[in-house]
């Protein structure tokens, strides 16, 4: 664990390091959050849609599902 010291703005400076780890650039967003007592701090991704595509997993689009229900539906077809 690493110690860091505000600035007089309450600025911080993300060490070199952890900068490199997470691959934080000059100009990226961070996400704050205040958890309990302490701070989080998360670089959003550039592309938070393409980042968020697929998180959901486990399985295809339930769209085949949904087809197949309305078919049953409008046919009166109970199987």
């Amino acid at each position: 664990m690493q110690t860091i010291r505000t600035l007089a703005k309450g600025q911080v400076v993300i060490p070199a390091e952890v900068r490199r780890r997470l691959r934080i650039a000059p100009g990226d967003l961070l996400e704050i959050r205040v958890v309990d007592d302490h701070i989080e701090l998360a670089p959003l991704p550039d592309d938070p849609i393409a980042a968020f595509c697929g998180s959901l997993g486990g399985g295809g689009s339930h769209a085949a599902d949904l087809i197949e229900e309305h078919r049953r539906e409008v046919t009166g077809d109970g199987g």
